[in-house]
């Protein structure tokens, strides 16, 4: 499943990418989001220092340091389009379905979380993955309260305009 994941996660990016007509639809000036100096150093930092929290030097394990980086990242990766959405104010159709429904998933993923914990016996609790599993649910959050909103009232969805 994780090769099929992974896969067609490569085969989007490529598509967005070199393929046109998407290609032609990015606009680089739109996409001003630092991303190494807000995302992948910060995230990068974090798992370092909880992996050495956690573990010590002795327990260092550089697998699951970058899992950990992956998890961080992972929690806080919505947020670039986040911030475009909210500059273009309105969202397309299939845009915002797809945002919502990666929402959904990782809230979902709550639910999972919950019900396992209470239901398997030895079932290996990690407090890393269910905070960033929170905060990201939580960046959502804005969202699906005008995505909702847009959906009950049958109007196309329009995000606020940041002053």
């Amino acid at each position: 499943m994780k090769i099929i994941y992974i896969g067609s996660t490569a085969s989007i990016i490529y598509t967005i990418k070199y393929k046109e007509p998407i290609k032609s639809t990015y606009d680089k000036s739109q996409d001003t989001f630092l991303h190494w100096r807000f995302a992948v150093a910060p995230c990068a930092i974090i798992a370092f220092a909880t992996h050495m929290i956690a573990k010590g030097m002795k327990g260092f394990d550089a697998i699951e340091l970058l899992w950990m980086f992956s998890i961080y990242l992972e929690a806080i990766a919505i947020l670039p389009q986040l911030i475009v959405l909210q500059r273009y104010k309105e969202v397309e159709n299939l845009t915002g379905n797809y945002i919502f429904f990666m929402g959904a998933y990782r809230a979902l993923y709550i639910l999972n979380w919950i019900y396992r914990a209470n239901t398997e016996k030895g079932y290996k609790h990690h407090w890393v993955v269910y905070f960033c599993g929170v905060l990201q649910t939580l960046l959502y959050a804005d969202f699906f309260y005008y995505y909702i909103k847009a959906k009950a009232r049958g109007n196309r969805l329009q995000l606020p305009q940041v002053t």
